[in-house]
């Protein structure tokens, strides 16, 4: 026998953190009408998880009694789609924003809907980037002027219910920050829904944009720009009920009733058919030229993704028996090479050594010991103890025949290039030669081309006072083999080579 759950009401749902959104917000009222269905779709508290992005919207785990997950910026679907995987027992909802889902996140919305993930997915929809103070979003309509698009967007943008339903959700619905009660029976049923339930809120923004969706939210105005969708009813919209939506041809159009029209001649409105070109043609019907569709556009049922994942997992242990993780690592495709390996072309005969040798992983496991004592010498000794050489150098106009033969008379690698000022404008080194200059400059064009073309410009740079261990470092990591020395005002004052470096850690040896 089942035991019942416990009785749940909202205040089981809230949390004892303070809700820090801005006064107004209408994050506030998405977050009551949730908190007031959770009691209702009868899952234990304790398997309910909420998991958000980056945004203000994505305070919101902070603010409900469930487990909840603050992840980074647009991968919640990512997250909540293992969590699923991993445990389907679990209630997983999604809390994002118009920036966090359609921007960086916009790919992994993509793919959560596609799989169909038994998550559900609530998109505030302020059409800017709040937490951000102001910037637009992905949403934002053309032409609106920010803090980031000061003279008018110039993009294109997203619609959401198009969005995802492109992506082939199962259940796609719009609803609005301050109809709790129609808000309250979308969410009731994206909850029912199995699959990936994705739920797009219009929420004010009080402070960066304020009246975003005043069409539908404003009292003189609401009533004639709302379209309410309701299975296997006529689309009939407007504060007497006048208006309706008709198709003309491929394209819906608003009819006033009366006068030969009726509900008749409406379109009807069905949310669980298949095809899904009825709930894609209203996603696109967009105010002001038509209301604002409300409600649930589609909901249909198709195999989740854990339903195809467990099926598989199931025929294959029916199939193959239970897995052998051992087996499976020393299977056909994987081999031994020992010491006396050959290796020919890409062909390997042999052995493998059966694991690496113990002492060998102790050792890199094992803390840093105290540093030696060239290493110590090379942290604290300057680059002066290195002499570096006296800097050599050329201006920018000089001939490459003239700074060529300069090198090759003073045996040296490279040439620093100074400007009018004595300040280091590049450098030329051996490189440059082979990169830029062999094969692609004629001898007799030596004396035409200045080195200013081409020489390495803004080069790494070192002070004396350096440590020698920088210079090693910048050496090792990015291939140098010579460093410019500038003073405070960035005028040459020597060179070192990875030469000097090897001849100073050689004296320890010597």
């Amino acid at each position: 026998m089942t035991t019942p759950l416990p009785k749940l009401t909202r205040q089981d749902f809230v949390s004892d953190q303070e809700v820090r959104w801005c006064p107004g917000c209408g994050d506030y009222a998405i977050l009551a009408q949730v908190q007031k269905i959770l009691p209702e779709i009868g899952v234990p508290k304790e398997n309910i998880v909420f998991i958000s992005g980056i945004g203000c919207s994505s305070r919101f785990p902070y603010y409900m009694n469930t487990y909840g997950i603050h992840s980074i910026h647009g991968r919640a679907p990512t997250l909540a789609t293992g969590l699923k995987i991993a445990n389907p027992d679990l209630s997983v909802w999604v809390i994002t924003g118009d920036g966090d889902a359609l921007s960086i996140g916009g790919n992994h919305l993509l793919h959560a809907c596609r799989r169909n993930t038994d998550i559900k997915i609530i998109l505030f929809n302020n059409r800017i980037y709040g937490l951000t103070k102001g910037q637009y979003s992905p949403t934002s309509e053309r032409g609106k002027r920010t803090k980031s698009s000061p003279l008018g967007s110039i993009e294109q943008p997203l619609n959401p219910i198009s969005v995802v339903l492109s992506a082939e959700a199962t259940f796609v619905a719009r609803s609005v920050d301050v109809y709790t009660r129609h808000l309250q029976e979308t969410l009731k049923a994206a909850a029912a829904h199995k699959g990936t339930a994705f739920v797009e809120v219009f929420q004010n923004c009080l402070i960066f944009n304020d009246g975003a969706w005043d069409f539908v939210t404003d009292r003189k105005m609401r009533s004639e720009n709302a379209l309410f969708l309701e299975h296997g009813k006529p689309m009939v919209f407007g504060k007497n009920h006048d208006k309706g939506i008709r198709l003309n041809g491929m394209k819906p159009e608003v009819v006033q009733l009366g006068n030969g029209i009726t509900e008749d001649d409406l379109l009807v409105h069905d949310q669980y058919t298949e095809d899904p070109h009825l709930a894609f043609l209203l996603s696109r019907m967009t105010y002001p030229e038509y209301p604002a569709p409300l409600g649930v556009f589609r909901s249909v049922r198709k195999p989740t993704y854990e339903e195809g994942m467990f099926s598989q997992i199931e025929a294959a242990r029916a199939q193959q028996g239970e897995g052998d993780l051992r087996k499976l690592y020393h299977s056909v495709e994987t081999w031994v090479v020992d010491e006396d390996t050959q290796v020919v072309g890409t062909e390997i005969k042999g052995a493998l050594v059966a694991g690496l040798d113990e002492e060998y992983i102790d050792e890199m496991d094992a803390p840093p010991g105290e540093p030696t004592e060239v290493e110590h010498s090379l942290e604290f000794d300057l680059i002066t103890e290195l002499q570096p050489a006296a800097p050599i150098t050329v201006t920018p106009g000089t001939s490459l025949a003239e700074v060529i033969a300069t090198m090759r008379a003073s045996n040296i690698g490279s040439m620093l290039v100074v400007d009018d000022q004595g300040r280091l404008a590049g450098v030329f080194t051996e490189r440059d030669i082979l990169n830029k200059v062999a094969c692609k400059v004629e001898p007799e064009g030596l004396n035409a081309a200045s080195v200013g073309d081409y020489m390495t410009r803004n080069p790494t740079t070192l002070a004396p006072d350096a440590p020698i261990a920088h210079a090693l470092h910048l050496m090792a990591v990015y291939g140098f083999r010579h460093l410019p020395l500038v003073d405070e005002e960035n005028r040459p004052v020597g060179v070192i080579s990875f030469r000097d470096v090897v001849a100073y850690i050689g004296r320890w040896f010597a």
